[in-house]
């Protein structure tokens, strides 16, 4: 698969999902990907460096564009640790750790992410606080959402291979049979 689609169909799915959406600057988003499903094949069995440049190249820019945070998560041989900004870390509370992802246990694409930036840092999680989230081949995500998330079901279902879910938070609602709820034009960041 050529590595220019691959970032137009990142690019794509991370547009259509804050087109939705519509964060605030500061929110948190969360991407999982395996670039192994991007490229067909079993998810950890051929991660490559290629495939992560290429989503992050679809995906950074966005994320800049629209003044948000973006943390990328590695798999499970590191825990599912994730890189982060520093200051990322320090408004959202989070617990660094240390811990080097590199191809083979935590993935490309988190490796990437942290060779991207000087200040860039390895956290335990993200407390359930992402509003956003980008799942690319199935890695399992959902831990580090708010409640309660909601799928976005766009024409587009797939970045290379790879199965693609992308979903944003909204507020619980609770309350009895006499409670009423105001309509917000950004729901998921209240």
């Amino acid at each position: 698969m050529e590595l220019s689609l691959i970032r137009e169909q990142a690019e794509s799915a991370i547009r259509a999902l804050l087109e939705v959406a519509k964060p605030q600057k500061g929110e948190l988003m969360v991407l999982g990907c395996s670039t192994s499903e991007v490229q067909g094949k079993r998810i950890g069995s051929s991660s490559s460096e290629d495939v992560a440049k290429a989503i992050l190249d679809g995906v950074l820019p966005v994320v800049e564009e629209y003044g948000i945070f973006l943390a990328v998560q590695g798999c499970e041989h590191i825990n599912r640790c994730l890189c982060v900004s520093h200051k990322c870390m320090e408004q959202y509370n989070l617990q660094h750790v240390w811990v080097k992802p590199w191809l083979h246990a935590g993935g490309a694409c988190v490796t990437e992410a942290l060779s991207r930036t000087d200040e860039g840092l390895m956290v335990e999680d993200l407390k359930a606080q992402a509003t956003l989230a980008m799942d690319v081949g199935d890695t399992l995500i959902g831990m580090h959402l708010r409640a309660v998330a909601v799928p976005l079901h766009c024409a587009q279902r797939k970045v290379g291979d790879a199965n693609l879910v992308l979903a944003y938070t909204r507020p619980k609602y609770v309350g009895g049979p006499r409670a009423q709820y105001e309509t917000a034009q950004n729901p998921h960041s209240l």
